[in-house]
């Protein structure tokens, strides 16, 4: 009988084992998420080794990453997850959550080549809860605004522009020349050539209207968000556009100027990866960027193309950033705020 009772549970305890150890490692398995090497290579002998990754919400995804030429980057777009570097043959382990629903952009945030644009994949997550929102339609959109159209300034300062010298005229400003909407949706020549229109600044002089729209425009930026947008800026933008915004950086060198003129279809093809077909315009041109509303701008970073190949943001930044964006950019048309 105590032979037969050991058997007995002998038995028992394999059965168990049977059920026991495939739950266990699905279960350890379920909590580990899925382990992916991925490889970064210079978007000509490759790009990613693996441009689309599934996951499940909640579940973790382990990467671990490896550069088999240059140095290369790796983010998420519109994430909070540090953007980590990968360094030619050396590993760098990060793990990746999400808690929705989704596609997520994930992007090589180094220069890396002439098409380091290119270096883009997916993470598709699936499962339970409320997915990413699509994004509200866009101010460029709603406007119409063709922004691969040419938008040159109707009239430019020809004087040194002092948004110091313009807060002295603030309080004789119109109420919409203040309003947000009034700055989303005009260029600042455009809202000069409404001031100029006004009977109440007849006796302000051009110059001094130019320095109104100066600090008008400098109001709607933060020193913090200039200085994200500043930070965003030199990340992913000098390169093409030069550390001074006057289109003249490493990637674009060699590349024909940029001819506002030339819109036809066949010209301004939109290039999604970048590819560089002309050097981006000059910004410190006023008349470049003085003719272009914030709405423009923001719809020239979200959809990119334009004419000059310049990428598509649109999945990358958060309108927050793209906004912090712009404010930086129109910095290059007059000096921001002196910091205190």
């Amino acid at each position: 009988m105590k032979k037969e009772g050991l058997a007995r549970w002998i038995v028992i305890l394999l059965v168990l084992a049977a059920v026991v150890v495939p739950l266990g490692s699905w279960w350890l398995s379920k909590d580990q998420g899925a382990k992916i090497e991925l490889h970064a290579r210079m978007p000509e002998n490759g790009g990613w080794s693996v441009d689309t990754i599934q996951a499940k919400v909640g579940q973790p995804i382990h990467l671990r990453l490896i550069s088999d030429d240059v140095v290369h980057g790796f983010a998420v777009g519109r994430s909070d997850q540090p953007a980590l570097d990968i360094i030619p043959g050396e590993f760098t382990e990060t793990i990746l959550t999400f808690d929705r629903p989704g596609k997520y952009i994930f992007y090589c945030n180094r220069w890396c080549g002439a098409n380091h644009w290119r270096m883009r994949g997916t993470i598709e997550v699936t499962g339970d809860g409320d997915p990413v929102p699509p994004d509200p339609q866009p101010l460029f959109l709603k406007l119409g605004i063709d922004v691969d159209a040419p938008h040159p300034a109707e009239t430019a300062p020809v004087t040194i522009v002092s948004p110091e010298r313009g807060a002295l005229f603030a309080s004789r400003l119109p109420a919409y020349a203040l309003e947000k909407d009034t700055y989303l949706s005009n260029s600042p020549a455009k809202v000069w050539l409404k001031l100029r229109a006004e009977p109440t600044l007849s006796s302000l002089s051009d110059d001094d209207l130019w320095d109104a729209v100066a600090w008008i425009w400098q109001q709607q930026a933060s020193p913090e968000a200039l200085k994200d947008g500043r930070e965003l800026y030199a990340t992913n933008c000098a390169a093409c556009h030069g550390e001074s915004g006057k289109g003249d950086g490493v990637m674009v060198r060699g590349l024909p100027v940029w001819n506002p003129s030339a819109h036809t279809s066949e010209e301004t093809v939109h290039q999604p990866t970048g590819e560089g077909l002309v050097s981006p315009p000059n910004f410190t041109d006023s008349k470049v960027l003085l003719g272009a509303s914030p709405a423009l701008l923001e719809g020239k970073i979200i959809r990119g193309g334009m004419g000059t190949g310049m990428p598509y943001w649109g999945p990358i930044f958060t309108s927050k950033q793209i906004e912090a964006l712009v404010g930086h950019l129109y910095t290059f048309a007059w000096p921001p705020p002196d910091p205190k």
